[in-house]
């Protein structure tokens, strides 16, 4: 399937499900920014239940700003705030070990663009599962795409129509299976497995 998306930040499982699965990937970059939405955050499986993690940006008041264009705010030392998430969440989960080297190398070098934060996430992602995804960006907004799958807008849809099989989380017994987290939640959990839960075999 051809599908355009936007670069979101460690993508959730319904989201990288289609990612995965998609013959052309062309990642949206020339719409508007829009605040409260998966471009800058996302969600984990923290020992409270879910948690989310939010990227801050620098926003303008005059105009309002392309993705392509939206700069990061490092007012605060987020990274490390992020990075030590993970570490508390992750660290007894199965394979958190294994990929951790791999996630602290996104927390490292302080990139200037969420664009190109993002992008940076999916291609750790990508290697981890071991998948060569190959991706193009778009070159101007255009509001309706008639051969491609167009989920730009609507999330909650990707959500309801695009789940993954029920796997084991580190917490769950504590505060129940959380359904659609990061995929890195999948990863840490299922390790090398993931892939199955991701892509038909």
């Amino acid at each position: 399937m051809d599908l355009i998306i936007h670069p979101n930040y460690l993508p959730s499982t319904s989201q990288f499900l289609l990612i995965a699965n998609s013959k052309k990937l062309v990642f949206e970059i020339n719409d508007h920014f829009l605040k409260q939405t998966f471009r800058n955050r996302t969600y984990i499986y923290g020992a409270n239940g879910k948690l989310i993690l939010s990227i801050p940006v620098i926003h303008s008041q005059k105009n309002r700003k392309l993705l392509k264009d939206i700069k990061i705010s490092y007012s605060h030392d987020w990274p490390t705030q992020h990075w030590k998430s993970f570490q508390i969440s992750y660290r007894s989960s199965p394979f958190f070990e294994y990929y951790e080297d791999k996630l602290i190398d996104l927390y490292k070098k302080r990139e200037k663009y969420l664009f190109d934060f993002n992008l940076k996430s999916i291609d750790i992602i990508s290697e981890m599962l071991k998948i060569n995804l190959e991706y193009k960006f778009t070159k101007k907004y255009e509001d309706n795409y008639s051969d491609k799958l167009d989920y730009r807008k609507n999330y909650k849809k990707i959500d309801s129509e695009y789940q993954i099989n029920k796997y084991t989380q580190v917490f769950e017994s504590k505060h129940g299976y959380i359904e659609n987290l990061s995929v890195l939640d999948l990863i840490f959990n299922e390790g090398p497995n993931a892939n199955n839960f991701l892509i038909p075999s």
